[in-house]
């Protein structure tokens, strides 16, 4: 390890660095070797003996060491007076017959003025500053009689180039005269082709359009004809689908009419059958017990009087009114659904309200055997519902843009004229409707009550 000098030398080594100082930045090359000599010098001291911002490089290669921390280690040689002796006394060590006549004033005349520049301003000897700037000079002296030798050494190469490039134009130039000479006879040659062939071509153009013309009128004649059959045939296909249509039709409108009209008139008979032996059970009537003079309007004792009969009529909101409805014969009850479940529990969701509804009416149906069917508007569904309709009961939704009012209206009419059809709903329109087409209208509360009785 290096010793530390005393304070008065490194207070010389300050006071002449105050005395002699660099009036101009140090020149690239020179610069570069005192950053090489400090790297190669770097590897031998100990971290402790390095500057604080050199430090983290100790385990550089010399290479990385000067690529990574050129600047920092100039500016610490520049700055650091005892960094700089210690990087001194390595060069004396590695070079010391430099050293010694650096130190004696006398740098030696054969050496390389960047290595003397390079030294000196590490080793700082008298007149330092002055030596610095002749080897400065020197190197740059040296590097223009350099500059100057590689570029006449350049231009008498591009001039050795330029020639060798005329004499190549020159017989370039004479080839190309022949290849010229040979392009004009041959270009000559073919214009006269080119002159023929193009009459040639005038003439297939003419012939090829006389062609064309030709081939476009037979082409219009037979275009004509096609669209004149195509025409007629589309004609004739248009009768003929119409003429199909209207046979499908009327052979449809033949069968729905008759399949509907013997349905109606099915029921209508059992309606009938079932309603006058109905009414020959309720009145107790022996076969042949009617005679003639019974058709005679009279009172006989003992009979009510209609004042009697209107007495015994129930309430309009009396479940046994409903149940009388239903025991007739082929009786229909057709059921506004959300208007009695928004009547009777409104809190619920409507897929609780239809389910509640639905039950009711199953049990009422096995009660009764009557043929029973729930409509729902289908405005009021977000998706399609998934439900099992409950046995006896049909369950229906009202189509987009039809509400589920007009779909009741539309059951009523497709019932036959005689059959005992009951609709239960509140809705004034609704009720007004199904008793034109012969429907018997009901609230929706009287199903309510017949219904918490199940």
């Amino acid at each position: 390890m290096v010793e530390q000098p005393p304070g008065g030398a490194a207070s010389a080594d300050a006071a002449d660095d105050a005395v002699e100082m660099l009036d101009r930045p140090l020149p690239e090359g020179v610069r570069r070797r005192v950053v090489a000599l400090v790297s190669d010098a770097f590897g031998a001291l100990t971290v402790t003996e390095l500057p604080a911002q050199l430090r983290q490089y100790a385990r550089f290669t010399p290479s990385r060491r000067a690529k990574f921390a050129g600047n920092a280690m100039a500016a610490a040689l520049a700055g650091d007076a005892t960094f700089r002796r210690r990087i001194g006394e390595r060069l004396r060590e590695t070079q010391p017959e430099l050293s010694a006549a650096l130190e004696a004033g006398s740098p030696p005349a054969a050496a390389d003025p960047v290595d003397v520049a390079a030294a000196a301003y590490v080793l700082r000897p008298d007149g330092w500053v002055k030596l610095l700037a002749a080897a400065g000079e020197e190197a740059q002296r040296a590097d223009a009689e350099r500059a100057d030798e590689e570029s006449r050494r350049e231009l008498e190469r591009l001039r050795e180039e330029l020639d060798r490039a005329r004499a190549q134009t020159k017989s370039e130039t004479e080839r190309l005269r022949g290849d010229l000479d040979a392009a004009r006879k041959e270009a000559e040659s073919l214009q006269r082709k080119l002159r023929s062939a193009a009459n040639e071509v005038k003439r297939a153009e003419a012939a090829l359009r006389r062609g064309r013309a030709e081939s476009d009128t037979v082409r219009a004649e037979a275009a004509a004809q096609v669209s004149a059959a195509e025409s007629e045939t589309r004609r004739l296909r248009a009768r003929l689908s119409e003429a199909e249509a209207s046979v499908e039709a009327g052979r449809r409108a033949a069968r729905e009419g008759r399949s509907v009209e013997d349905m109606r008139l099915r029921l209508l008979l059992d309606t009938v059958l079932e309603a006058a032996g109905g009414l020959r059970r309720e009145l107790a009537l022996p076969p042949s017990s009617m005679r003639p003079a019974d058709t005679v309007d009279a009172v006989e004792p003992g009979r009510m009087s209609p004042k009697d009969v209107a007495a015994r009529a129930l309430s309009d909101t009396d479940p046994a009114l409903l149940d009388q409805l239903l025991a007739l014969p082929q009786a229909h009850l057709i059921v506004d659904g959300y208007n009695v479940t928004k009547t009777g529990y409104p809190q619920l969701p409507l897929e609780k309200q239809r389910l509640r509804l639905l039950g009711g009416l199953s049990m009422l149906a096995a009660q009764t055997g009557a043929e029973m069917t729930c409509v729902f508007d289908g405005a009021e569904l977000a998706a399609p519902v998934l439900l099992a309709p409950p046995r006896g009961v049909r369950v229906l939704f009202s189509r987009a843009g039809v509400t589920a009012d007009e779909l009741i209206r539309q059951l009523a009419r497709a019932e036959p004229s005689g059959r005992p059809v009951v609709v239960v709903s509140t809705d004034r329109e609704v009720a007004d409707g199904v008793a034109k087409a012969g429907a018997r209208p009901v609230a929706s509360v009287l199903l309510l009550k017949r219904l918490s009785r199940v």
